[in-house]
C-alpha cells in the first residue's frame, strides 16, 4: 500500500467512496423513477461522472503503487463491477429518454427497490472489509441474494410485458428491465470479488 516515493494510498477507502457513489445513484434513480423528473436524470448522470473520476484515481494509484493490501485483479475486478452497476443505472435514465416513455411501471420500480438493497450490501460490505472481513462477507451473501430476488422478478416482470400487444412498448420495456438486471448482475460480481479477497485474506 505504499508508493516508491512513500506516500501511502487508502484503497479501501477509494472502493468505499466509489460504492457510496454508486448507491447514491440509485436513489437518484429510484427518485427520477417516481417522478420522471430530468432534474433527477440529470442527477444520475452527474452521480455517474463523479463516480468515473473516483474510479480513474483508484487505477491511477494501483498503477503507481508498488505493495497493494490486496491482489491487484481483486481492486480492479472489484472497482469495475462497483461501477458497472452505476453505468447500467446511467444508462436506464438515457433510455427512458430516448424512448420518451412516460412513466415507470411497477415492475421497473420493484427491479430498482432491490438493486438499490444490493447496493447498500455492497456498500457495507465494502465499508467492512478491511476491519471486519467476515461481517463484509456476511453483508457480500446478502448481495447475491438480492441479485436471486431480481432474476425472479425479472422473469416475472418479462411474462406480464409480453401478454401485451403494443410490440414497440414491449421492446422499450424489455430494455429497460434487462439493463436493472444487468446491474443486478455486475452487483453479484462484486460480491463474489469480495468474497474472493476475505477468503485470500483468511477471514473466512
Amino acid at each position: 500500500m505504499v508508493f516508491f516515493g512513500g506516500k501511502e494510498t487508502d484503497f479501501f477507502k477509494l472502493l468505499l467512496d466509489q460504492a457510496a457513489k454508486t448507491l447514491e445513484g440509485i436513489e437518484a434513480l429510484t427518485r427520477f423513477l417516481d417522478t420522471l423528473d430530468p432534474a433527477h436524470g440529470q442527477k444520475v448522470k452527474e452521480i455517474e461522472s463523479e463516480a468515473d473520476e473516483i474510479r480513474r484515481v483508484l487505477i491511477e494509484e494501483i498503477n503507481q503503487t508498488f505493495v497493494t493490501p490486496v491482489d491487484r485483479e481483486d481492486l480492479f475486478a472489484l472497482s469495475r463491477a462497483v461501477d458497472d452497476v452505476l453505468d447500467y443505472a446511467n444508462t436506464t435514465v438515457y433510455e427512458f429518454e430516448v424512448y420518451q416513455l412516460k412513466r415507470a411501471d411497477e415492475h421497473v420500480k420493484r427491479l430498482v427497490r432491490i438493486l438499490y438493497e444490493q447496493a447498500q450490501e455492497l456498500h457495507q460490505a465494502i465499508k467492512t472489509l478491511d476491519p471486519y472481513p467476515r461481517l463484509a462477507n456476511e453483508h457480500a451473501v446478502k448481495a447475491k441474494k438480492a441479485e436471486n430476488l431480481m432474476e425472479r422478478a425479472y422473469r416475472e416482470a418479462l411474462g406480464e410485458l409480453f401478454q401485451g400487444t403494443d410490440t414497440v412498448y414491449m421492446l422499450k420495456m424489455r430494455e429497460i428491465y434487462r439493463h436493472l438486471s444487468n446491474a443486478a448482475d455486475r452487483g453479484d460480481e462484486a460480491a463474489n470479488t469480495i468474497h474472493s479477497i476475505v477468503v485470500k485474506r483468511g477471514g473466512s
